[in-house]
């Protein structure tokens, strides 16, 4: 019966061979799927590899102030406008 010093000496050895032996298949898998990219002439969006950003695209909020010499809106997040910098926000509130 092997030692326990062969067996963990063994085990190692394993390791390595183990971790050459997936890159190998690693290399082979990865030049067949370019091989294959190249020959269907396959784009990375029809693989789910957008460069776009893919989420949630927001829509603007609705104006909630108006000023009634421009016509001008303002939703009431962010900075304020100049227009309604230091006077009552609520005569210029929109109550459509």
């Amino acid at each position: 019966m092997a030692t326990y010093k062969q067996l963990t000496a063994q085990l190692e050895k394993l390791h390595k061979e183990v971790a050459v032996a997936r890159e190998k298949e690693i290399e082979l898998a990865i030049a067949d799927i370019k091989q294959k990219i190249v020959e269907y002439g396959i784009t990375a969006e029809e693989l789910g590899f957008s460069s776009k950003r893919a989420g949630a695209k927001k829509t603007p909020l609705p104006a909630k102030y108006r000023n009634p010499k421009t016509g001008e809106t303002w939703s009431g997040r962010g900075r304020s406008p100049g227009w309604l910098a230091g006077k009552n926000r609520e005569r210029f509130l929109i109550t459509d």
